[in-house]
């Protein structure tokens, strides 16, 4: 019997759809694998009721399929499905690297995230990586098709949540197919400035670096309350805000000393609107690990 912990992940960040990740500190799923002959899922937690246990149609036994590694799989929903902070991606994440090491399949955790990743497209249709990545290695991850780049970051992080859904599908539907040639300029400074700001800890730089006009605008009317919730974070001591993955979860990072203030900020941004929400105060994660 084998348990691996992995974190919530925020995935984009504002300028690097599909291609940035940062893992969160919390919160966090537990899964939990013993050998079988067939595949089971038993699912606890936040949201269980709407997590499928079914092993086709769930991303930690899409894994399981996918490293024939048949289980028991026992999943402690810490991140509520439909968030925007990874929670089909923790789950495949932690089952990935629990079957790894029950099977000793031998998998680096590169390889991993790209056993994940197909648990992802469960839930999405797609295999992207941009959440299994910092679930699995940790830090702030820039995902391509040709590899995965992780690297340690130290920032201070506020998730989050409100309590509506915005499902991936919808998320992905309102994102343009066309695109000016100087709103891909400026998201390309912003991707580069974030990137900076990454690898030398600067809020200030990562804050600026989350600006971004296409994708962001386009979501962010599927999300109510988000205007008011990121100009008050902002108003709090956050250097710069934005959606988390397809949302409805909000990322902001801010100031040292001033998550507490961002994170009431940002909860009460959404209550004026009519609705409840709830704050993470976080820094940047480890990846999965064995417990």
């Amino acid at each position: 019997m084998i348990t691996v912990r992995a974190p919530a992940t925020s995935a984009n960040l504002g300028s690097g759809f599909d291609v940035f990740g940062v893992a969160l500190d919390r919160p966090a799923d537990r899964v939990t694998v013993e050998r079988a002959e067939t595949t089971t899922i038993e699912v606890s937690g936040a949201g269980s009721d709407f997590i499928p246990n079914d092993p086709t149609r769930n991303t930690a036994g899409v894994v399981a399929q996918e490293l024939d590694a048949p289980a028991h799989i026992r999943i402690e929903k810490g991140v509520r499905p439909s968030s925007g902070l990874g929670s089909s991606a923790a789950s495949a994440a932690a089952a990935a690297v629990a079957l790894n090491e029950l099977y000793d399949r031998g998998l680096t955790r590169e390889e991993l995230v790209r056993v994940a990743a197909q648990g992802e497209a469960a839930v999405s249709g797609d295999a992207h990586a941009d959440n299994v990545a910092p679930a699995i290695l940790g830090g702030f991850t820039i995902v391509r098709d040709d590899g995965v780049t992780s690297t340690p970051a130290d920032v201070p992080l506020v998730a989050c949540l409100p309590e509506i859904v915005v499902s991936t599908r919808d998320a992905r539907e309102v994102v343009p197919e066309s695109v000016a040639t100087a709103d891909v300029v400026d998201t390309v400074g912003s991707a580069a400035t974030l990137t900076a700001g990454m690898h030398r800890n600067d809020p200030v730089l990562v804050g600026r670096g989350m600006r971004e006009c296409v994708v962001t605008p386009a979501r962010a009317a599927l999300i109510d309350g988000y205007a008011d919730a990121v100009s008050y974070a902002k108003e709090a001591g956050a250097t710069g805000a934005t959606i988390s993955g397809s949302g409805p979860g909000v990322l902001a990072v801010c100031y040292p000393g001033r998550q507490r203030d961002v994170a009431a900020a940002l909860v009460d941004g959404f209550e004026d609107a009519g609705i409840d929400a709830r704050a993470f105060q976080s820094g940047v994660g480890r990846g999965a690990e064995l417990l």
